[in-house]
């Protein structure tokens, strides 16, 4: 009896044993393809995918730059991948067009390039040479684009009494901070700034330079310091109203004491 028991409990442990063995030999067999198909798939991601030309393209621009110009500019083609793309050197590039005011670029990790051009935005037109069109004043000073023939330009007050403004130059530095302020204006109360026809800049004899603005809607000319925004073009028009109904006018009205100083014109008696 007992030694039935021993010969049954052996025979037992070694049913046990084969089947621990098997268990294990398919584990180690399970681990080993787990680890082949993640070393192909580490090799697949970053060994191969980042050579493989971009799956996607992505290209924001506007009416003026197409995109394939854009491309064509940033290098880009059907041969470019991810390693083989440097996105400063593609923002440097693109940032050398003259309507281009910023540029961003990124790389998505493996396969995808996305290319965002911003536009310069006008905010005033500029004469340049007699018998020229006028051109477009960006909010950074810069003559960037010529006005074509027809093309709607209310809004945008003329910029004058600088010299020889050409395109793809630039107002000096000292200038640059009015153009910043008109563009506050424009974005905040585009229907203020579509009041004025044009401001033109009169250098001080020593220093500096003020303001003359000349409205749409009147024969007054107002002038101010260097320093514009919309409370001076709102009183600047809450005086010009004053006025328009009178007939003795003057010919201007002097804002650069804060208050609206102005000589009446002198009628002739014939």
């Amino acid at each position: 009896m007992t030694s039935d028991f021993t010969y049954a409990a052996s025979e037992n442990i070694g049913v046990t044993s084969k089947s621990s063995r098997k268990v294990e030999k398919g584990l180690k067999r399970l681990f080993i393809l787990a680890g082949i198909v993640l070393t192909a798939e580490l090799v697949w991601l970053f060994g191969i995918s980042p050579f493989i030309p971009f799956s996607t393209v992505e290209v924001y621009g506007f009416a003026e730059l197409g995109r394939q110009e854009i491309l064509a500019i940033a290098g880009i083609d059907e041969t470019s991948s991810y390693m083989s793309t440097d996105i400063t050197a593609i923002q440097e590039k693109l940032s050398q067009n003259i309507l281009v005011e910023s540029v961003k670029v990124i790389k998505r990790f493996p396969d995808k390039l996305s290319i965002f051009l911003f536009p310069r935005v006008a905010v005033m037109t500029a004469f340049s040479a007699a018998g020229s069109p006028p051109l477009y004043v960006d909010r950074k000073g810069v003559f960037y684009k010529y006005v074509q023939a027809g093309a709607q330009t209310e809004g945008f007050p003329i910029l004058s009494g600088i010299e020889n403004p050409r395109l793809n130059s630039r107002l000096s530095p000292s200038l640059v901070p009015l153009v910043e302020r008109i563009s506050v204006i424009a974005e905040s109360s585009p229907e203020l700034l579509s009041s004025v026809s044009e401001i033109k800049i009169e250098q001080k004899t020593l220093d500096g330079y003020d303001l003359v603005i000349y409205p749409v809607h009147s024969s007054i000319r107002v002038r101010v310091e260097n320093k514009i925004n919309e409370d001076i073009l709102r009183y600047m028009l809450l005086m010009l109203n004053v006025f328009e109904s009178d007939s003795a006018k003057p010919e201007e009205i002097d804002f650069r004491s804060g208050m609206g100083s102005y000589k009446i014109r002198e009628q002739s008696l014939w």
